[in-house]
């Protein structure tokens, strides 16, 4: 009797695995292309399984020691990643947003940084952002870092 029930599993699996060869995929495979340059910085395997490791490591070492290198920066992901079409790494094809939709992965990154390749500046002037314009958690963790200014008043603002 067992033989039969383990003949019977495999012809059903085999008879799904057609049926499904034939349907289009429920969920829509991700748009994972390098717009720019032959390889990434790392190699693929590694960049799926450790990309926000590496983005973390690269954020705690420029914001907490001061240390600015390119190699993981996000700034040079979305340089090499933008689809063409759209300049961004969002969207339905962008290359961050299709694998993170695919992965049903919460993206923060985008909510302070540019999700499109910035053009190079014509002079050293150094971005000024509005903290009002930056999440509440970012604020907090901004503002514990800022000297307190005094108005001429003496009042700290």
């Amino acid at each position: 009797m067992m033989p039969l029930a383990g003949i019977m599993a495999a012809v059903l699996a085999v008879a799904g695995f057609a049926d499904a060869a034939e349907k289009p995929a429920r969920v829509v495979l991700p748009a994972v292309k390098a717009e720019k340059g032959e390889t990434c910085v790392e190699p693929t395997a590694e960049m799926r399984r450790n990309h926000m490791n590496m983005l973390l490591h690269q954020r705690d070492q420029t914001m907490h020691r001061g240390i600015r290198t390119t190699q993981h920066s996000l700034k040079n992901c979305v340089d090499c990643h933008a689809n063409p079409k759209t300049n961004s790494v969002l969207g339905k094809d962008g290359f961050c947003e299709s694998c993170h939709t695919y992965a049903a992965v919460r993206m923060d990154c985008f909510g302070c940084h540019s999700p499109s390749p910035q053009k190079a500046a014509s002079s050293a002037k150094a971005a000024v952002v509005s903290l009002d314009a930056m999440p509440q958690s970012i604020q907090c963790a901004v503002s514990a870092t800022l000297p307190v200014t005094r108005s001429i008043e003496g009042r700290a603002r």
